[in-house]
C-alpha cells in the first residue's frame, strides 16, 4: 500500500491550479436512484470490475486489495463518497482491479478469499453493495480476518445476496482464476519500475495516474470532488497536465 503525505491541502491545490480554475455544476442528466442501481458488469479482459454509466465522461481506475487499511480509509472517509455521487450523476465510472498481494505480505489468505467473495458477488449483482459492507467491516491488517464464515456473515448485511449458489462460491473459491488473473493485472499496472504494482490505493485517472505525492488527493473528499468536477469540465486540460 502505499500514502502521500499529510499535506493533502497543498496537494489540491497544486493540482487544481494545474487544471485550471473555477467550477460548475454538471450538466442536467438523469441520474441513478441509489448505488445499488448502478450498473455493474466484468470487463471484456476478465479481470476489471465496471461500474457506472459506460459511457460516463471521467473514468477513475482503482487498484485495491481488501485487506489494505488505506483503502479502507478512501472508501469509508475519504473520496469514495464524493466518487460515488459523480456516478450517480453519471460524471464519472470506476473500473476496479482487485489485488491480493497482503495475503503473502502479512500472511494467510483473507485478500484472496475477498477478492473471490466479491467476485461472487458481482455474479449475483450486488458487488457494489458488498464492496461497502467488506471495507466498513473491515478487520485488522495483520489479522486475517476475512474467513468464510466472517464474508458469508457480511454478505447477510446485503439483501438477497446470500444464497446456496454464493455460500457455495465462497466456501469453494469458485473464482480462483478470476483472484490469480487480477493479481497479476495489478502487478503489470507497476510496469518495470513496479513489478510488484502500483501500490493500493492507486487511482488512475482518464488515463492519468495520480502520483504518489499527490496521493493525499484521495483522502480529502472535497478535493477529490473537485478534482473530478475539473476533469469533467475540462478534461482536456488534465490530459495535457504534468504532475
Amino acid at each position: 500500500m502505499v500514502r502521500g503525505g499529510r499535506w493533502v491541502v497543498l496537494c489540491a491545490a497544486a493540482v487544481l491550479m494545474l487544471v485550471g480554475c473555477g467550477q460548475r455544476a454538471a450538466e442536467a442528466m438523469p441520474g441513478f436512484e441509489s448505488a445499488e442501481k448502478l450498473p455493474e458488469k466484468l470487463g471484456k479482459d476478465g479481470t476489471t470490475i465496471l461500474v457506472g454509466d459506460p459511457d460516463a465522461k471521467v473514468s477513475v481506475r482503482l487498484y485495491e486489495d481488501p485487506r489494505c487499511p488505506v483503502c479502507e480509509e478512501f472508501e469509508t472517509t475519504g473520496g469514495s463518497s464524493k466518487l460515488r455521487a459523480a456516478m450517480l450523476d453519471r460524471r464519472a465510472r470506476t473500473e476496479y482491479t482487485l489485488a491480493s498481494f497482503l495475503d503473502d505480505r502479512v500472511g494467510g489468505s483473507g485478500s484472496k478469499k475477498a477478492v473471490n467473495a466479491l467476485r461472487a458477488a458481482l455474479e449475483e449483482g450486488k458487488f457494489v453493495e458488498y464492496h461497502e459492507v467488506l471495507y466498513a467491516n473491515q478487520p485488522e491488517e495483520s489479522v486475517d480476518g476475512y474467513t468464510d464464515a466472517y464474508l458469508l456473515e457480511l454478505a447477510g448485511k446485503v439483501e438477497g445476496l446470500r444464497s446456496p449458489g454464493f455460500n457455495a462460491a465462497v466456501k469453494n473459491m469458485k473464482y480462483r482464476s478470476f483472484v490469480n488473473a487480477s493479481e497479476e493485472a495489478y502487478e503489470r499496472a507497476g510496469g518495470a519500475k513496479e513489478p510488484e504494482g502500483p501500490g493500493t490505493p492507486t487511482a488512475v485517472i482518464n488515463d492519468k495516474r495520480i502520483p504518489v505525492e499527490y496521493n493525499g488527493l484521495l483522502f480529502d473528499s472535497d478535493a477529490f470532488a473537485g478534482l473530478l468536477q475539473q476533469i469533467y469540465d475540462k478534461p482536456w486540460e488534465w490530459e495535457e497536465t504534468s504532475l
